[in-house]
């Protein structure tokens, strides 16, 4: 049996773990996250005011992109299995800038749709190599880590988004090019900053000895291990399925709240933009204090049940918020926000832990790089199921909740300790029969 989370004294809680290089890379993912805020608040109306696209286009545009990128991932993780995480993500960051940047040659759009599609696959590649270093940097405390470094990028992407309303009040040409530029120096300086960070320990890129090298050492009888391969773990597989839609969170705040509130309730249109706010302050207030929750596999499968319980309440609450005047639509809706935040919080620990936790240290990358598929399989897939449980009506939602919980036990059924990773290893790497006697 797994130890209970410890408590951490909260001077403790100051320090950043991974030291110099964890505080260099947390540093690295504030500096991101601003200047993707400044440029996401912006590009929309950039294709619109700018490259003169239509919403269809647009739309086109962004779908091409999200199908490119779901490929980022699993190709991020299998070449940090092979090279160093940080020349990878190196790569990965100038490759978003040189990508964004070429946006600016040109109006044309098949060369629009392709330069935002080469943009996507570094783009989310990069989020599985920062997670993967920050793994592997911070080591046992990657639980607190990885919440330290939530914390600190919803403050950067806060300051992004405000930098580019502002700059947006100005609304000229030279603005969102400006805006643009900003997101492109972002990445030339993070790249700057993470060259600097030294390698990580990795426990997929230990050299063989000779004296274990095959056919030197090994007993006649032995063969090389073949490594794992996140392709043929049923289990992983699964765990990352599920994963998909306990990321719904992210649709539901982004897409769904706004959709409900305009067209179904009786609360105030101002409230869609606060609901953002309160989402950021709660995940800014909370997460650190709560990552000593999933330190272990063990806290992090607890954790399920009470995300679960989250789910459901923040569906019951946006069905009740149709009923009453706008007073109770007001605070019906502000209920569900803090259930999805606190689910939306709580998963997070969860899904960091598990899936570090059930991936083999020789395939790190690769198992982690598959597990990264869920948020963007859910980045295509949420806002089409959101959509309908905004068009099917308030019962749509207790029932998504409802889902989401049969999707917490499993996942919790799922990853328990005395199941066995199922894999179906190869012909080649199975065991040679004992001789007969």
């Amino acid at each position: 049996m797994e130890p209970r989370p410890r408590r951490v004294p909260f001077t403790d809680r100051l320090r950043v773990p991974g030291g110099r290089d964890g505080r260099r890379m947390l540093v690295v993912a504030i500096i991101d996250k601003v200047g993707t805020g400044l440029w996401s608040g912006a590009a929309t109306l950039y294709f619109i005011y700018v490259a003169h696209l239509s919403i269809a286009q647009i739309g086109v545009l962004m779908g091409l992109s999200g199908i490119l990128g779901v490929a980022g991932p699993p190709l991020a993780g299998r070449l940090a299995d092979r090279f160093p995480v940080t020349r990878v993500l190196v790569v990965a960051q100038l490759a978003r800038g040189a990508a964004l940047l070429a946006l600016l040659t040109t109006n044309d759009y098949a060369l629009l749709v392709l330069f935002s599609a080469l943009g996507a696959l570094p783009d989310r590649a990069s989020s599985v190599l920062t997670k993967l270093f920050a793994a592997r940097v911070a080591g046992p405390d990657r639980i607190r880590y990885q919440a330290i470094q939530r914390t600190a990028v919803n403050i950067g992407w806060a300051v992004g988004a405000a930098g580019a309303a502002a700059a947006l009040t100005v609304g000229t040409t030279a603005s969102y090019q400006a805006l643009l530029l900003a997101n492109v120096v972002s990445y030339a300086v993070i790249g700057a900053l993470t060259l600097r960070c030294a390698e990580p320990p990795s426990p997929s890129r230990v050299v063989a000895s000779p004296a274990t090298a095959p056919g030197d050492g090994l007993p006649p009888t032995a063969s090389p291990r073949v490594p794992a391969t996140p392709w043929r773990d049923r289990r992983y597989l699964a765990f990352t399925g599920s994963e998909i839609w306990l990321f719904l969170d992210d649709s539901i705040l982004q897409v769904g709240f706004p959709l409900w509130i305009v067209h179904a309730t009786d609360a105030p249109v101002g409230l869609a933009p606060l609901v953002l706010v309160l989402n950021s302050v709660l995940v800014i207030a909370l997460q650190v204090p709560l990552s000593s929750f999933g330190e272990t596999r063990a806290a992090a499968r607890r954790l399920l049940v009470p995300i679960g319980a989250a789910f459901l309440t923040g569906g019951v609450a946006l069905a009740a918020s149709t009923g009453g005047g706008p007073w109770f639509a007001t605070a019906a809706v502000l209920l569900a926000a803090v259930a999805f935040t606190l689910a939306e919080i709580l998963h997070s620990l969860s899904s960091w832990e598990l899936s570090v936790a059930l991936a083999p240290g020789e395939a790190q990358g690769a198992y982690l790089g598959v597990h990264g598929l869920a948020q963007s399989a859910q980045r295509s897939l949420g806002p089409v199921v959101v959509g309908a449980a905004v068009s099917a009506g308030p019962f749509a939602w207790p029932v998504l909740g409802a889902s989401l919980v049969l999707a917490c036990l499993a996942q919790h059924r799922l990853v328990r300790p005395d199941a066995a990773p199922a894999v179906t290893a190869p012909d080649s790497a199975r065991a040679p029969e004992a001789p007969a006697t």
